[in-house]
């Protein structure tokens, strides 16, 4: 259910988000919300494929569908790979298999991912 959700949230808010910078030209006030739930999604990729979920690339594909939809580039860019990057590489260098606290871990970041979504999108979308 939560995974729906998040997913839900994600494509709503890939469809109908604001302007990825405000007229200043400064960074989009959501950023920081955007590089957290970047670091979420990278720990999903590998947690649930450790966890034997067998999505596949259905994690970075919803990372990619971010990156689309927001067109970053530039520092900006930069920050949601290494936010994705650092969600991965840090699960992976700690769990080899799926542990009870591996699962929870999954859990907590469908729910933390689906509310930033949700927040993001009720915030900052027309």
């Amino acid at each position: 259910m939560f995974k729906r959700a998040l997913l839900a949230a994600v494509l709503t808010f890939s469809v109908a988000r604001a302007p990825a910078q405000t007229i200043e030209g400064g960074p989009a006030p959501f950023d920081a919300d955007l590089y957290r739930l970047a670091e979420i999604l990278g720990a999903l990729h590998y947690l649930r494929a450790l966890c034997g979920a067998n999505e596949g690339q259905k994690w970075r594909d919803e990372m990619q569908a971010l990156m689309d939809a927001e067109a970053p580039s530039g520092e900006r860019r930069s920050r949601m790979v290494v936010s994705f990057n650092r969600g991965y590489r840090g699960f992976q260098q700690t769990y080899r298999t799926c542990t009870p606290a591996a699962d929870l871990a999954v859990r907590r970041y469908l729910e933390e991912g689906a509310r930033i979504s949700r927040e993001i999108t009720a915030r900052y979308t027309n």
